[in-house]
């Protein structure tokens, strides 16, 4: 089933009866209800929003990715269940007595499908994508040779038109916000992903920032963020250089969770393909696996 992604912007109240999530708008005074189990990822983008302990400890129980975003409209905070697989200690092991070889490993797969998608981004925007797809073949065993920061510099240099006069930056002007906002949602849904299948999402295959609790998160999601660069796109030949977010933006980002993509020559939604990537993870530090799957962008 694919679950939910509700995204609140203006003042509620919210709270649950029996398995429901009630809310309460108060602008309209309007009543509705949403059942807890449907709900994947829930947004909370206003600073007079109140939501109860009793309808948190359900949401997270029910292994809801929790956004809360600050004065700025910006994701700034993630809460996610602790107990998220009946075998978690047992899958925790496997993953703490992961060797070096088996991350390296990994770690070459997730640069490798990377890459092929930031390729396929700039092939769909008409830009020549041969020296990104030359640097996909070449990765190795941990990517000793810095693949995936070599195809960065390439990639970000032609992605957007050049009025824009583009540099990735955190805080840097339009269109980073937009990239911010989607990669904020994917980090939060592959969190989710990696706690269902039994992983910490601290302890990571190649990030070891120690003041990052969300290391593996940022590992696997790298794949999915040409998913986010693709909508981002979309949105620059719709508005120009008039990139600060509006409504109709954050909309078009809010159906990243749902977009359609191609994994194991299937299509799926997004956040059902996480699913998939990250208990293929999962199966990869138990020995019963070696090779992650990750999603095709066409």
């Amino acid at each position: 089933m694919i679950k939910r992604t509700l995204y609140f912007g203006s003042q509620a109240y919210l709270r649950t009866n029996t398995e429901q999530m009630v809310i309460e708008l108060s602008e309209s005074g309007e009543i509705k209800s949403a059942p807890i189990e449907d709900i994947g990822v829930l947004i909370l983008d206003h600073q007079q929003i109140t939501i109860t302990q009793s309808l948190i400890a359900k949401l997270l129980a029910n292994n809801v990715a929790l956004i809360t975003c600050d004065n700025t409209h910006h994701p700034v905070g993630l809460m996610l269940n602790l107990d998220g697989h009946t075998l978690q200690s047992q899958k925790f092991q496997c993953q703490v007595e992961a060797s070096v070889p088996l991350k390296k490993q990994l770690w070459q797969q997730t640069v490798e499908a990377k890459l092929v998608n930031q390729a396929a981004v700039l092939k769909a925007e008409r830009i020549n994508n041969k020296y990104i797809l030359n640097l996909a073949q070449k990765v190795k065993s941990g990517d000793s040779d810095n693949c995936e920061a070599q195809a960065a510099s390439y990639y970000w240099k032609y992605i957007f038109p050049d009025f824009l006069e583009f540099r990735r930056e955190r805080y840097g002007p339009p269109p980073n916000n937009l990239l911010n906002y989607g990669y904020a949602l994917v980090r939060a849904i592959v969190a989710r992903g990696l706690v269902a299948s039994g992983l910490l999402p601290t302890l990571g295959i190649f990030h070891r920032n120690q003041y990052n609790a969300y290391c593996l998160a940022d590992d696997i999601m790298e794949p999915y963020r040409p998913f986010v660069d693709k909508i981002v796109c979309q949105i620059i030949r719709g508005n120009g250089r008039f990139l600060e977010m509006t409504p109709s933006m954050k909309k078009m980002l809010l159906e990243i969770p749902v977009m359609d993509v191609l994994i194991d020559g299937q299509k799926s939604p997004l956040m059902n393909a996480v699913q998939r990537t990250t208990a293929s993870l999962a199966k990869c530090f138990e020995g019963k696996g070696r090779k992650i799957l990750y999603p095709v962008l066409e």
